[in-house]
């Protein structure tokens, strides 16, 4: 039984994002200090420890940690309003195509697609909110005077948050980069492979280092 070209283009458009992300994960374990993942996390501890060592830096930390906490939040609503829109569109064709009985003949490549859509959304909605969870906590300990002894007390635990929050956030963000060659793809499925190259093309500059972070 030949394959069809539809099935073709979107197993390659998923493929193609897929290979990319265990292709970074394996270059962020072998090269830590040249991967922007790594940087990003060093540059917010060093923040965290900046504004922990000085007094009066409360109202700035404060404000610092709002702005991010904003950024998340506009994420997080992105990927609500998509996966809100995604979930009333996509039901009723997800209901015909697979039937009360989860038929496998109805399983279609723009069906494939639509899961895919909703994980990607599903999951940076998950990412976005939980970052904004650590960035609040986060903004109590930076409130803190600093000095006192509630500040010290807590200070580990906030330098880890700021971290955590930045990891979530930046992983909210890809996930909705990733949406684009799926939806290339459910609009032209030929369109979806070209889309997933030049994505993966474009997040190569902003994954990896130009400089070495020692």
């Amino acid at each position: 039984m030949l394959i069809s070209p539809a099935w073709l283009a979107a197993v390659a458009t998923v493929a193609i994002l897929l290979s990319y992300e265990v292709a970074l994960a394996v270059r962020q374990r072998r090269s830590p200090q040249r991967m922007a993942k790594t940087a990003h996390a060093i540059l917010r501890r060093e923040w965290f420890e900046a504004v922990a060592a000085e007094k009066g830096t409360e109202i700035l930390a404060v404000q610092a940690v709002r702005n991010a906490m904003m950024s998340a939040t506009m994420t997080s609503s992105i990927a609500a309003l998509g996966l809100m829109g995604t979930v009333t569109l996509a039901l009723p064709s997800l209901h015909e195509s697979l039937g009360d009985k989860m038929a496998l003949a109805g399983f279609s490549p723009r069906l494939l697609l639509g899961l895919v859509l909703l994980a990607l959304l599903f999951a940076s909605l998950v990412s976005s909110v939980m970052a904004v969870r650590f960035y609040n906590h986060c903004g109590f300990i930076c409130a803190m005077p600093v000095g006192s002894h509630a500040r010290k007390r807590w200070h580990a635990l906030g330098a880890g948050y700021i971290q955590r929050a930045g990891m979530l956030y930046s992983w909210g963000v890809k996930h909705l980069i990733l949406v684009a060659p799926i939806l290339a793809s459910l609009l032209q499925p030929y369109a979806g492979p070209v889309a997933a190259l030049l994505v993966v093309a474009a997040l190569l500059g902003f994954d990896g280092l130009k400089i070495r972070i020692e």
